[in-house]
């Protein structure tokens, strides 16, 4: 139980004490492959933590998913727009593969939130690697090739190719499906994956 507590409290640097704590608190909740906690167009203002498994962001263009992001073990996860906004969601949060989840209430988590520097200081934390998140996601829009892309992904999380289709990962990517399959196809010939 404790590895996911570890990389959570590592990613947000903090402190593992205040993790079990917050852990302590929380509801535990599993998933299987292809459920959604939250879908486009319904509100969900809780926080969750990811316990184990994988899970994918997505929304509908044109009859198509478009993926906009991924999460394992040990990251917070929750609709930003029903979280901040108490507004409908705009993207899916689907799992990927049977996952485990703990849930705070909003009320809840902000509660803790004003009851310590520590708390305080997670809340922050978390919003700040969010708007990292979507800032990385806008830039690899476009600023770089498709193949780094690619590899800069499956350095930051390697399972994914274990759990999420390519089609997903694709459309994560800007590409087709074919486009990555011919990178996969290079970086193989080359030694690379």
């Amino acid at each position: 139980m404790d590895s996911f507590i570890e990389r959570f409290c590592a990613k947000y640097y903090f402190p593992y004490a205040e993790g079990r704590q917050l852990i302590e608190g929380m509801e535990y909740k599993t998933y299987r492959k292809g459920d959604c906690l939250v879908r486009e167009g319904e509100r969900d203002t809780s926080f969750y933590i990811i316990a184990r498994g994988i899970w994918r962001g997505h929304y509908l263009r044109d009859g198509q998913e478009v993926s906009v992001g991924f999460a394992s073990e040990g990251e917070a996860l929750f609709s930003t727009w029903g979280y901040v906004d108490n507004a409908v969601s705009r993207i899916t949060i689907e799992a990927m593969s049977e996952a485990a989840l703990y849930c705070m209430p909003k009320q809840k988590l902000e509660k803790l939130f004003a009851s310590s520097v520590d708390f305080a200081n997670l809340g922050r934390k978390l919003f700040e690697r969010e708007f990292l998140n979507v800032e990385t996601w806008l830039i690899n829009g476009g600023a770089s090739q498709a193949r780094e892309r690619y590899l800069a992904l499956l350095e930051d999380n390697p399972e994914l190719l274990r759990h999420v289709p390519l089609k997903y990962i694709a459309s994560y990517l800007y590409i087709t499906p074919q486009s990555l399959s011919r990178i996969r196809a290079e970086l193989a010939k080359s030694g690379r994956c």
